[in-house]
C-alpha cells in the first residue's frame, strides 16, 4: 500500500541489495583474479560508478560461467523512498560485508613478486548494489540457481540501463594465498543456503 502511494505522487524508489555467492572445487581460484581486477580498477578510477558497473558486468559474467561451482547463497535488502536512507543503508551494508573474514584486499602490501592464483577451494562474493526503480529478479529469494542467474543478469542490464547508484564487491579470500576453510563458513557466512 505504501508503495504504490509513494509511486501516485511521484517519489522515487530506491532499493539496496546485497547477494552472497559461495562457489567452491579445485577451479574456483581464477575468479580471484577476475574480482582482484575488478577491485584494481575501482581504486585505480577513484570508484567511477561506469568503471564500476563495466567490473560489475564482468563480475556476473564469470560467475554465470562457474555456476557448476556453485554451492550456497544468500540475499537481503530493503526498498526505501529517501536517498538518505538508503544510503545509510548501504554503508551498513558495506560495514558488515568489510569485517567479514578475510573479504578485504590489501594493495599495499608492496610486494613485487609475480602475482600467482592461490589454490583455494572456497571462495565467497558479496556484491551490493543500489539503484533506482523496480527489479523484480532481484527483489526475491535467489535460494535457487535459477533465480540467481537471473540475478546476476538483471545487475549486468541495470549498468547498461544506467540505473546503478551504488557498486560494492567484497570477497573473501581477498589475499592471495590466504585459505577460506569450511570452518570459516560457517563462522563468518551462517546465512548461507544452500543451492
Amino acid at each position: 500500500m505504501r508503495d504504490s502511494f509513494n509511486r501516485m505522487i511521484g517519489r522515487t524508489r530506491y532499493v539496496v541489495c546485497r547477494i552472497m555467492l559461495h562457489l567452491s572445487g579445485s577451479e574456483v581460484a581464477p575468479i580471484l583474479g577476475v574480482l582482484n581486477r575488478a577491485a584494481r580498477a575501482a581504486i585505480d578510477h577513484n570508484g567511477d560508478i561506469e568503471v564500476l558497473g563495466e567490473q560489475l558486468v564482468e563480475i556476473c559474467q564469470s560467475l554465470l560461467q562457474y555456476d557448476e561451482y556453485w554451492v550456497s547463497a544468500a540475499n537481503e535488502g530493503d526498498v526505501f523512498w529517501s536517498e538518505g536512507e538508503a544510503g545509510d543503508y548501504i554503508n551498513e551494508l558495506f560495514t558488515d560485508s568489510a569485517q567479514r573474514y578475510l573479504s578485504e584486499p590489501d594493495f599495499n602490501s608492496g610486494s613485487s613478486e609475480p602475482l600467482s592464483i592461490p589454490v583455494t577451494r572456497n571462495v565467497v562474493v558479496i556484491i551490493t548494489v543500489a539503484y533506482q526503480g523496480e527489479v523484480p529478479e532481484l527483489e526475491t529469494d535467489l535460494s535457487s540457481i535459477q533465480a540467481l542467474k537471473e540475478g546476476w543478469k538483471a545487475l549486468i542490464n541495470l549498468h547498461y540501463k544506467h540505473n546503478l547508484q551504488a557498486i560494492q564487491v567484497h570477497f573473501s579470500p581477498a589475499q592471495l594465498g590466504d585459505e577460506l576453510t569450511n570452518d570459516h563458513l560457517l563462522q563468518y557466512y551462517p546465512e548461507l543456503i544452500p543451492l
